[in-house]
Order: C-alpha cells, then sequence, then structure tokens
C-alpha cells in the first residue's frame, strides 16, 4: 500500500520505520531540510523538504497517488490542512491526522479527517484496520483469551460465493467459528448446508494470528504491500 507520511519528526520517524517494516511502500514530507536529508538517506525512500501544507509539495512526495495521506506534525491545524487538501483536492481514500490535544479530535473528525488519533502504534493500527481490511471490522476483542469477534462482508469475488460452509470448514484457520450471518435484515445460525452468498456478512470468533487467514477464505484477496 502506497502512504505518504507528512512531518518526520520523532512520531513520523518511528510511524514510518513501522509502515515500511509492515512491508508498505513510504514517502514522507519533512520542514527541516537537514533532518529531510538524514533520514532521506537513512531509510532510503522518497522524501520531500517542504510544506505539507503545499499542494504541489504532496504531489511531489507522490500523494496524488497514495492510498493514504497520515499528517503527523506537532500542529493540529496543520495536520487538518494536509487532510483535506488530500481528501479534497487529491482525492485521498483516506487521510490519517495525529491529534495533539485531544480536544480536537473532534473537531478534526467533522472537518473530513477519515482517523484522527494519537500514538504512532495507533495510527498504523487505525490504517491497516480501515483501509488494509477493507470490509473486516473487529467487534470485540478478548485479550486474555486471544480472541476477536470478527464482522467480514463477502465482496464479488469472494472464492466462498455459493459454497456451503460445510464445504469451507476444512479451509477456515484453526480456532475459528463462525458464529453468525447477516443477510440483508435477517440473522442466521450458519449450518452444514448453509450457502453463502455475495453481499453476506458473516460473523466470526477467531485466534489472533488467524485474521489473515480467515480473510484469504472468505475475500480471497491478498494484502497489498
Amino acid at each position: 500500500m502506497r502512504i505518504v507520511v507528512v512531518g518526520a519528526g520523532k512520531v513520523g520517524y518511528y510511524l514510518i520505520k513501522t509502515l515500511l517494516d509492515r512491508g508498505h511502500e513510504v514517502s514522507f514530507v519533512e520542514r527541516d531540510g537537514g533532518r529531510c536529508r538524514r533520514l532521506a538517506e537513512e531509510l532510503d525512500i522518497l522524501a520531500v523538504n517542504g510544506d505539507g501544507t503545499d499542494l504541489a509539495t504532496l504531489v511531489d512526495a507522490g500523494a496524488d497517488e497514495a492510498e493514504v495521506v497520515a499528517a503527523v506534525t506537532g500542529r493540529d491545524e496543520v495536520n487538518l490542512v494536509v487532510c483535506q487538501l488530500a481528501k479534497k483536492r487529491l482525492k485521498t481514500k483516506k487521510v490519517v491526522a495525529r491529534v495533539n490535544n485531544p480536544k480536537n479530535r473532534e473537531v478534526l473528525q467533522r472537518l473530513g479527517v477519515d482517523i484522527a488519533v494519537s500514538g504512532t502504534a495507533l495510527i498504523a493500527d487505525a490504517i491497516e484496520e480501515e483501509i488494509l481490511w477493507q470490509n473486516m471490522r473487529t467487534l470485540l476483542r478478548l485479550r486474555h483469551r486471544n480472541l476477536s469477534l470478527l464482522e467480514v462482508e463477502l465482496p464479488e469475488s469472494s472464492p466462498a460465493e455459493g459454497r456451503a460452509v460445510r464445504d469451507l470448514a476444512p479451509a477456515l484457520p484453526p480456532g475459528c467459528i463462525l458464529v453468525a450471518l447477516v443477510r440483508g435484515e435477517e440473522v442466521l445460525l450458519p449450518r452444514g448446508s448453509t450457502v453463502l452468498a455475495a453481499g453476506d456478512v458473516v460473523v466470526a470468533l477467531v485466534q489472533e494470528g488467524a485474521e489473515e487467514a480467515l480473510r484469504r477464505v472468505l475475500q480471497g484477496l491478498e494484502r497489498r504491500g
């Protein structure tokens, strides 16, 4: 996945490294020329020295082709402008803003920011939840049991389309149980003979670490780096 990070201070630096470690294609914008050069050499990625609130600078960094723009400077107002430019002018699918003052979170969301969060790990996790795991949501985490309750929507291209639960069972990861099936206004308890269809929403209880395997079985799309 292509991601542009605006602001390469401490938060931006560790966010970039986290996303690179997870296999994403990352570039960044940083106003401090010296820091921009040092990080570009260290990380060996595209770096643009400039102001992220300038549209041309965002384009130079590849924001016009990115799936995500994450603004993580130390100023909430700057992060907001970056996100609005990316969303409205460059039609970026998702924009993410670091919120330095928690009181500003609701305001940023009302003004068009898709994900307004604090903390490097939260930003990286939010990006993956909102973009990478499309049509798949975590409803509940039982951390002391290492279990998650997931909601997965079956796309038109789903390899599970037209297959009965009993035929799908051998492909499901260990520790995975299909709990319910939402079809329109109807909620079904899946049985062996239940046939899945595109548009169905499957609710499943899954052990930690098996989410990707379940997604492949139900959605069939490979994770994009």
